[in-house]
This record gives structure tokens, C-alpha cells and sequence, in this order.
């Protein structure tokens, strides 16, 4: 069995081809050396541990004895996990998109050996087809041209990295900071929104909660009932359809046709974590309680399925797993897909034929446009019809019916239980841990669930144990198997520190609060840019060939507009000057982006708007924390209000808190309870309940 040097690594993603008789290296000093020693080109792959085509790349070609032949005879490879160093991904990225006209993964970019790219796209077939250029081909062309024609290769790279600097660095003319630039981009989505099955464009479509964050906070401050339906639309279908795991919680990764049916089976943490706070704002809008059951359902997932034994949460799970009706065959959704017959042996006719209304189940498989036969005579489960329409079409009672199929969904869940389960990625990643502690704080301040914020405090205290060194406010980005590497990013200071600041105002533990101003000093100190914004690696980052600014919401927020987001909120929890001074100088900086390109920045729009509205925050001032005082909080946390923070004072945290500028009107407890609502620093009259009243009322 051939090995090559990515054994040593602790990536699944680069020890998944750490097999492969490429002789691959992992992106740092050795690879970089070798090449200028032998003069050759860096051939650089960029994928994660659970993409499909990444998988598919890898058995065609770099599993393929004479490929391999030719990769190493004329290339130094290269192998990146994404996940680890977006970093790499970000930089050649840009360039395969402005090159090719789009992007993905597997990315296979084409490097002189000073890093200079000349070459690029996503998946190549080994041979020519689907209108691909075969990938032998490309390596036997690029080999050539780089013995023949050296001079213009390397003058070509030289070129793309002095425009993808311009790229880099371009800024559109600044717009004011104003409610039309916040409210405009409204429009946008409104164009691209399918008002059938929710959802914006058409296929394949993508969660993408950023956009429900600016959407429901424009309704939040503009009543705006659009942009309030557009949101609730597209989460109900989600809910409903294939890309939903209907027996155990969660959401794959995007779905493949206009109305979320077939999926894209591999689910991720960052989207699990912004799905959930999606479905707690949209119940904290509607009280539909189907919304918080969605919530409950992906929460559930997480804790049982991702979580390590020491609190943090994994990476991801992979659409692939081995097909028990193809043996030595593993197919992507195997491990969700169901024969009809499977049903009917495991719940009984009259259950399975209840179900099969409810779920969308045929006899001959429910996929008609399968054209790689994946799902052939199996089904994808999803809401094809009401719990009510389902009991009628059975002759079943409602509650027989919902009994019922609350036995059926935990019979088939034990039963698929024992299928072989997809690859883990079990790697922890800073900052999609911090949108995961995040999401938990809100389920906990939402739905009153302590597991939930149980389960967040234990993922901090594993990345304060393992991912974070006090004395020099350095973190990493990535743990695995017993090992923290990669200095952070933009993204895991910012997630990071909204992590803390979230789990504070749920908990008003002050080491939170102190972490994640100690976090946002490092963001100061390492990323900060002159001209505003913030960088998305450290000056000193010497393997990469330019600096850039993240600024793109897509799957995931943008360091950029969280970091811009989570200084406003310090600002103006504690009525500090200069942190609000530095959240505008972001803003003016991508305020040219969000009138030109609202759509590619969302989650700054999120912080545009908290800009935009006056300071304001509601204190209870007790004399310690009861269970009653607690209720009277939760009250105010059902509520959508996400620029006005609820604080609980008490007589032993009052001298603390009395030192920030921003609550220098809070007066001294008056009876069991005061409420005072703050609004731009200034307080109305305090609301003020007596020891024998005790009454909840709403604020």
C-alpha cells in the first residue's frame, strides 16, 4: 500500500488520501521548498473530509496509478483542508472564480513555486467528458507549457496576483450610513424569491441564514410583513422537504431541485447552528410551535450525533456511506434512504401505510429524475401531507394518528441507527463552535432548556482548556486527536467572542464578558485595517502570497461583518466611545458594497441596522437571582428584540456594573423587583414590583 507524508497529519480531510500513490504534501515550507529545489510547479488541491466530488476526484484520479505518475513527475502536490486553512481556500478561490466564472470543490489550482497561480478550476474527470477537459490532459498541457513556455507561465502568475491584490483591495465609493441603505436591499431578495416553495433563485438552493438575519431584523425595525412572509415561507418548506432529516433532526447541506426535496446529504455545523437560531427568531416572531419543534430537532441532532465526550462539537458528517443494497458500493443519502418494503416489515401494514401518506413513501421509490440510479426504488423522506390528512386517508383518530407516528419515526430511527453510518469529521473548528455555543445560548434563553445552555458551557470550557492561551490572548483554529494547530483566524476571534457575548447575556457571568473583550482587543491588534474593516490573517502570515478582506456572507457570516457586529454590541453594552467608533469605520468601509451588492453581505446589513438603532437595554435590578425572577426574564426573551439586551443586576453584581457609562442612570433596587427600560442611555420611570406582589407582567 503506498503512503505518502499527509499520514502524519491530523486532518481527516488530508489523511483520507494519505494512501493515494500521489506523494502529496500538506501546504507549508517543505512542499514550498521542494518545489524551488525542483523546479517545478505546486499543483494544489482544496477540498474537505466530506465532499462528495472531492470523493469522487479522489477514486477516479488520484487513485489511479498513471495519473499519479504524471502528478508526481511534473508537479509538487499539494493537499489543503479548507475547514482548517480558509485562509489558502480563500485566496485561490477568488482566483478560480474570476478566471473560470465559478467555484467549488475539489479546487485544483496550478501554482509556480513561488505560489503565483496560472491555472485553475474545480473537478476535473480523468479523462475528457461532461464536457470537461480530462485531467491527464491538463497535467500532460500544463507540463509542457511550463518546460516550453516558462517565461509567459510565470508572467501570467505574476499578473493574477497583482489583480487579485486590486480585487482584494477594491472599495466602491462610500454611501451614508443611512435607513435607506439598510432598508433598500429588500428588493433584491424580493426579485430572486420563489413565492412557491420559498426560497431564493432556483436550483440547486441553499439554507443561507444570513438572510433570514437581515430579513427578520428589517421586519424587527420596519415592520416590514414581506420580509417577515419571505423568511417564514422558505423555513416552513425547508421543514418540510427531504432536506430536513425527518426521523433525526437537522439539515443537509442544500438541496439539489427548487422545492428542498432531494438533498445534498451532508450535514454541517455551521449550518445546523444558524438553522437552529433561524427557527427560535421565526417562533419568537409567530409562536408557531412547529418552529421551535424544528429547533428542539436540530439541537437534538448536535448533542447526540456531534458533540466529542470532552463538549465541543464536531465538524461534520458525509453525504456517502456504504449502500446496504449494493454491497462494496457507498452512495451518497444511503444511510437516509428507505425501501418501502423496509418500512412495512419494521411498523405493520396499517402504521407503514400511515406513514407512506405522511412521508411521502412509494412502492417504487419516491426520485423520479435519479439520473445516477442512487435512489433507485428507495424513498426520501419528507412532508408530503398533514398529520390530519394522513389519519383520514388511514381512517385513523388525530391523536391515534400522531401517536402513531411518533412510535413509527422512533422505530425506523432505532432501525436506520444500525446502518453504517457516514464519516465524521471530527475535528473542532473555533468558530463554528462558537456559532454552535451561540445558537445554544439563544435555544436556552428561547425554549428554557438548560441541557442547552449546559452543553454551551461545556463547549467553552473545552475551548478555553484547548484552543486558547490567556497569557497572550492567542487562539487556534482547529483541534484534533489531542492536537490544537492553526493560529486563528478573523472568523474564530469574531465568532468566538458573539459566542461569549451571547452566553454573558444569558448568564451574566462577567468571565465571559472579560474574554470577549479580550478576544476583540486581539482583533484590534492583529486584523484591524487602516482603512477600515478587518483583514482575514495576521500581517505576519508568511506562506500566503496577499492579505485580504473576507467581506462575502455566504454559508457562513463573514469575520468582517460579525466582528463589526460584536463591536457594537460592546459599545453599547458598556457605553464605550471608541469601540463604536471603530464599528462605524467598518461599516463606512463596506457601506459602497452594500448599495452596489447588498446580497453578497447580509449579516453586515445585520450590523448596519444595530447601528442604525438607538442604544437600548431593559435591566432587572434584584436582590439575587430566584426562579421567579428568572421567569420574568424569560418573558422578555420570547420577544424579538435582538438590539436590546436584558440584564439582571442583583445587590452583589450592582458596584460592577455601575461602572459602565451605559448604565450610570440605573437607580437602586426599589422593592423585590425594578425593571428600568433604558433607551440611548436615558431610563423611563422604573417599573417597580413589591415583595407581596410579585407579579409577572409582560414589559
Amino acid at each position: 500500500m503506498h503512503t505518502n507524508a499527509l499520514i502524519h497529519e491530523k486532518s481527516p480531510y488530508l489523511r483520507q488520501h494519505a494512501h493515494n500513490p500521489v506523494d502529496w504534501l500538506p501546504w507549508g515550507e517543505r512542499a514550498f521548498r521542494k518545489a524551488q529545489a525542483e523546479d517545478k510547479p505546486i499543483f494544489l488541491s482544496i477540498g474537505y473530509s466530506t465532499c462528495h466530488w472531492c470523493h469522487v476526484m479522489a477514486h477516479e484520479s488520484f487513485e489511479n496509478e498513471s495519473i499519479a505518475v504524471l502528478l508526481n513527475e511534473h508537479f509538487v502536490p499539494v493537499k489543503v483542508d479548507r475547514e482548517e486553512r480558509p485562509d489558502v481556500d480563500r485566496i485561490y478561490m477568488l482566483f478560480v472564480q474570476a478566471s473560470t466564472g465559478s467555484g467549488g470543490w475539489p479546487m485544483s489550482v496550478w501554482l509556480t513555486p513561488d505560489r503565483k497561480p496560472f491555472f485553475g478550476g474545480t473537478y476535473f474527470p480523468p479523462t475528457s467528458r461532461y464536457g470537461r477537459p480530462g485531467f491527464s490532459e491538463v497535467l500532460t498541457h500544463l507540463g509542457r507549457a511550463w518546460r516550453q513556455e516558462r517565461a509567459q507561465v510565470e508572467s501570467s502568475g505574476s499578473s493574477v496576483i497583482e489583480q487579485l491584490k486590486s480585487l482584494g483591495a477594491a472599495t466602491e465609493a462610500a454611501s451614508p450610513l443611512n435607513q435607506a441603505l439598510f432598508e433598500a436591499p429588500l428588493r433584491v431578495w424580493d426579485r430572486v424569491f420563489d413565492d412557491v416553495w420559498g426560497g431564493f433563485g432556483g436550483a440547486p438552493k441553499f439554507p443561507r441564514p444570513v438572510v433570514f438575519n437581515y430579513l427578520l431584523r428589517l421586519h424587527g425595525a420596519m415592520k416590514s410583513e414581506e420580509a417577515l412572509a419571505m423568511t417564514i415561507q422558505t423555513l416552513e418548506q425547508m421543514a418540510r422537504g427531504g432536506m430536513c432529516d425527518q426521523l433525526g433532526g437537522g439539515f443537509h447541506r442544500y438541496s439539489v431541485d427548487e422545492r428542498w426535496f432531494v438533498p445534498h446529504f451532508e450535514k454541517m455545523l455551521y449550518d445546523q447552528a444558524q438553522l437552529a437560531i433561524s427557527y427560535l427568531e421565526a417562533f419568537q416572531l409567530t409562536a408557531d410551535p412547529a418552529m421551535a419543534a424544528v429547533a428542539r430537532g436540530i439541537f437534538s441532532y448536535v448533542l447526540r450525533d456531534m458533540r466529542d465526550t470532552h463538549g465541543a462539537f464536531y465538524s461534520a458528517e458525509d453525504a456517502d456511506s456504504p449502500d446496504p443494497d449494493k454491497p462494496g458500493h457507498s452512495g451518497e443519502g444511503a444511510f437516509y434512504i428507505w425501501r418501502e418494503d423496509e418500512i412495512r416489515q419494521c411498523l405493520g401494514p396499517l402504521d407503514a401505510s400511515l406513514f407512506a401518506h405522511r412521508y411521502g413513501v412509494r412502492a417504487e421509490g419516491n426520485v423520479e429524475h435519479d439520473p445516477q440510479q442512487e435512489f433507485e426504488g428507495r424513498n426520501i423522506l419528507y412532508q408530503a401531507m398533514s398529520v390530519e390528512e394522513a389519519a383520514s386517508r388511514v381512517g385513523m383518530s388525530v391523536q391515534d394518528a400522531t401517536d402513531a407516528l411518533s412510535r413509527a419515526q422512533e422505530m425506523l430511527f432505532k432501525t436506520r441507527a444500525r446502518r453504517p453510518r457516514p464519516h465524521l469529521d471530527n475535528k473542532v473548528l473555533t468558530s463554528w463552535n462558537g456559532l454552535m455555543i451561540s445558537a445554544l445560548a439563544k435555544g436556552y434563553a428561547v425554549l428554557g432548556d438548560e441541557e442547552y445552555r449546559n452543553a454551551a458551557v461545556g463547549a467553552l470550557h473545552f475551548l478555553e482548556d484547548r484552543m486558547y492561551d490567556p497569557a497572550t490572548g492567542r487562539l487556534w483554529r482547529r483541534y484534533c486527536e489531542g492536537e490544537a494547530a492553526v493560529e486563528g483566524f478573523l472568523d474564530d476571534y469574531a465568532f468566538l467572542a458573539q459566542a461569549l457575548l451571547d452566553m454573558f447575556e444569558v448568564t451574566f457571568d462577567e468571565s465571559y464578558l472579560a474574554w470577549a473583550e479580550n478576544l476583540i482587543q486581539q482583533v484590534l491588534a492583529k486584523f484591524d485595517a487602516a482603512d477600515g474593516g478587518f483583514y482575514s490573517t495576521e500581517a505576519n502570515a508568511s506562506d500566503l502570497p496577499l492579505r485580504l478582506k473576507d467581506d462575502h456572507d455566504g454559508a457562513e457570516p463573514s469575520g468582517n461583518s460579525v466582528a463589526t457586529d460584536v463591536l457594537l454590541r460592546l459599545a453599547r453594552l458598556k457605553g464605550d466611545e471608541l469601540l463604536e467608533r471603530k464599528a462605524s469605520r467598518s461599516l463606512e468601509d463596506s457601506s459602497g458594497k452594500l448599495r452596489t451588492q447588498p446580497s453578497a453581505a447580509p449579516q453586515m446589513l445585520v450590523a448596519l441596522g444595530r447601528w442604525l438603532s438607538s442604544p437600548s437595554q431593559v435591566v432587572l435590578r434584584c436582590e439575587r437571582v430566584d426562579d421567579q425572577v428568572e421567569s420574568y426574564w424569560r418573558t422578555y426573551m420570547r420577544k424579538f428584540q435582538p438590539n436590546t439586551p436584558v440584564l439582571i443586576i442583583t445587590d452583589g453584581t450592582a458596584d460592577k456594573f455601575s461602572r459602565w457609562n451605559s448604565l450610570k442612570a440605573i437607580g437602586p433596587r426599589q422593592g423585590w423587583l425594578t425593571v428600568y427600560r433604558c433607551d440611548n442611555y436615558v431610563c423611563e420611570l422604573p417599573l417597580v414590583v413589591s415583595e407581596a406582589d410579585r407579579t409577572i407582567r409582560p414589559l
